[in-house]
């Protein structure tokens, strides 16, 4: 499985009031297999950080690697999910599961196979002809990662998942995601402003610094896994919290 490598990664956008510069030399590693989380405060930079990854934008300055190979302003390396579950609203879940292999001209029927025979694994079993509009909240992000398992990437990037979700739902779905990325064998990269959750779920937590964003705090999560939301009356676990909190909080004093 390949390692990701940011380093020193620099972007500037133009607003009304002059250059803006949103990432400030950036450098981080996403080991194989690793789960790593990216926090930080509103308008820091961490979507940038991830369409810059993913190849959609390119950085000012600086390069991303994957297994040391310069894949800067390439697309198509990793599997990007959007904040948003992006599905289409005319196509069934199947279709929007298999969209980037008809997209890129992949064995499609192939690809709708695998999709029926994953339907179970994520929830979704009888629901593969049912059209987004049909589907909870919770259904529809486990549609979107269905579609971004299926695109067959090692490194996938999860944007903030399940912040639009209620607290019950959410939960649900991070005890999911876990118990999918250990049977998978994927290297992820999550963007969250929920600190219970970056701690349940990662191994390594990333804290960015107020925009112009820089890494604040790099923290290893020594909590043994499988995890699960018991873990919130850990001392082990209240003190990590505290930690990021407090980096965080003296950020956002400057």
């Amino acid at each position: 499985m390949p390692t990701l490598e940011l380093h020193s990664i620099s972007k500037t956008f133009t607003s009304p009031a002059g250059p803006m510069l949103v990432l400030d030399r950036l450098s981080m590693q996403v080991a194989a297999g690793e789960f790593v989380a990216v926090i930080g405060p509103s308008g820091s930079g961490k979507t940038t950080l991830f369409n810059i990854i993913a190849g959609l934008e390119r950085p000012d300055a600086g390069a991303v690697r994957i297994d040391g190979v310069d894949v800067t302003g390439r697309r198509g390396q990793v599997a990007y999910m959007p904040q948003r579950d992006a599905l289409l609203p005319w196509l069934s879940v199947i279709e929007n599961a298999v969209l980037a292999t008809v997209v890129h001209g992949g064995d499609v029927a192939a690809a709708r196979r695998e999709a029926h025979a994953l339907l179970a694994d994520f929830g979704l079993q009888g629901w593969g002809d049912a059209r987004p509009a049909l589907l909870s909240g919770g259904m529809r992000q486990r549609a979107a990662f269905l579609r971004t398992v299926l695109w067959h990437r090692p490194i996938m990037l999860l944007d903030e998942p399940f912040g639009a979700l209620d607290a019950l739902t959410r939960a649900q779905l991070q005890q999911w995601l876990l118990a999918l990325w250990d049977r998978l064998d994927r290297t992820v990269l999550l963007v969250t402003h929920d600190i219970d959750e970056a701690i349940i779920l990662a191994d390594r937590i990333y804290v960015l610094t107020p925009r112009p964003a820089r890494i604040a705090l790099e923290l290893r999560v020594a909590l043994p896994r499988p995890r699960s939301y018991t873990l919130v009356t850990d001392p082990a676990f209240a003190r990590l919290k505290r930690q990021l909190q407090q980096v965080l909080m003296n950020d956002e004093r400057g």
